[in-house]
């Protein structure tokens, strides 16, 4: 049961910490110029817990494995991080900006799944669209 928990509360834990520190971070500050920061932090953290839990393990023989989805991944994840922090300096508040892009990305992953990975579409999934797209409606009132 813990491994099926600690993923998810490990990206709730993370998510709570990245909307405050994007949230916070400095307005004259320009999204791409921190996102170079950010970026190489993550990268060392990255290299440490790779050996850290991987003794006698190479990077060099694992970035064989790479293939076009790390490259797509890193730009999507930067476009991500960027959308937060312009979406922030913009004004959003930290209580809806998650919400809102939760609930329409909701959406479109059930459309996604159900036309690339043939996942089943159901009452209960669109019902639950709809309560999405009403909450929505209150949120941005």
């Amino acid at each position: 049961m813990l491994s099926y928990i600690w993923p998810i509360a490990l990206v709730i834990l993370s998510n709570i910490v990245y909307h405050i520190c994007a949230k916070s971070a400095p307005e004259s500050m320009n999204p791409f110029a921190s996102l170079t920061v950010i970026y190489a932090i993550g990268a060392v953290v990255s290299a440490v817990l790779y050996y850290a839990l991987n003794k006698g393990g190479s990077l060099i023989r694992e970035y064989a494995h790479l293939n076009w989805t790390s490259v797509a991944l890193g730009i999507a994840i930067v476009g991500l991080e960027a959308g937060f922090l312009y979406a922030y300096k913009a004004g959003w508040p930290v209580s809806t900006a998650q919400i809102v892009q939760s609930s329409v990305l909701a959406i479109a992953l059930l459309i996604v799944g159900f036309l690339l990975y043939h996942e089943p579409l159901n009452v209960r999934k669109v019902i639950g669209v709809l309560i999405c797209m009403v909450g929505l409606y209150f949120i941005n009132r």
